[in-house]
């Protein structure tokens, strides 16, 4: 089996990406949706989070769920991204490598994606066989996450001058795109069209099936 880690900045597209991937044969599992259900009550991961950055990120009256949005406003904000990271990411890795494991035991020569933004900056890639990045201008990055705002994004649902301080502050949490191309093994030009990303993509997957079938 091929381990492949799908990684880029914010608002780059790589979930697009992942998606055109699965579409074509891959199997794909998300780190951020993975982080989703370790954070829901009753969970380890998120007694402690609680724990560590109170409970004034909880939703009392909708269950006692984690807020978002109140969340990453106390870690990125006071600058306990990394205090975060250190909670979420080893559960996130964990479930991560039983998952592969269970994709190996059942397609041998199959292709596991693994989506995740931090995955070079959680010094994690040499976890996977080939790491492909996504990424595209950083006009591009804020003018996405200013429309997903605009659309009612329920995470990023924030005025623009807002949501352009917000994107600012998690790109500055990040990589750069230069940096991450560096350590790639391919990489995805998402500053085009649809047609054109897919025919990326579609390059991409001819030549990792070519590496899964010689696992």
């Amino acid at each position: 089996m091929l381990r492949v880690g799908l990684t880029g900045g914010v608002a780059c597209g790589k979930s697009a990406v992942a998606r055109m991937m699965e579409e074509r044969g891959a199997f794909l599992i998300q780190a951020d949706l993975i982080a989703h259900e370790l954070m829901k009550p009753g969970e380890p991961v998120y007694a402690e989070v609680v724990k560590r950055f109170g409970p004034e990120i909880v939703n009392i009256n909708e269950g006692n769920t984690i807020n978002r949005a109140k969340l990453a406003d106390v870690a990125f904000g006071n600058g306990r991204i990394t205090e975060l990271n250190q909670i979420v990411h080893p559960a996130v890795i964990k479930r991560q490598e039983e998952w592969m494991a269970e994709i190996g035991r059942r397609e041998p020569q199959g292709i596991a994606v693994v989506e995740a933004a931090l995955i070079i900056e959680a010094g994690v890639d040499g976890r996977f066989d080939k790491l492909v990045v996504v990424t595209c201008p950083e006009d591009d990055k804020i003018s996405r996450f200013v429309s997903r705002s605009a659309n009612g994004d329920p995470i990023r649902r924030l005025p623009q001058d807002a949501a352009v301080r917000e994107i600012r502050r998690r790109m500055a949490a990040q990589l750069p795109d230069e940096e991450k191309v560096k350590r790639a093994d391919f990489v995805i030009d998402n500053s085009g069209s649809l047609a054109e990303t897919e025919a990326q993509v579609d390059t991409l997957m001819q030549e990792l099936r070519t590496l899964a079938a010689a696992t």
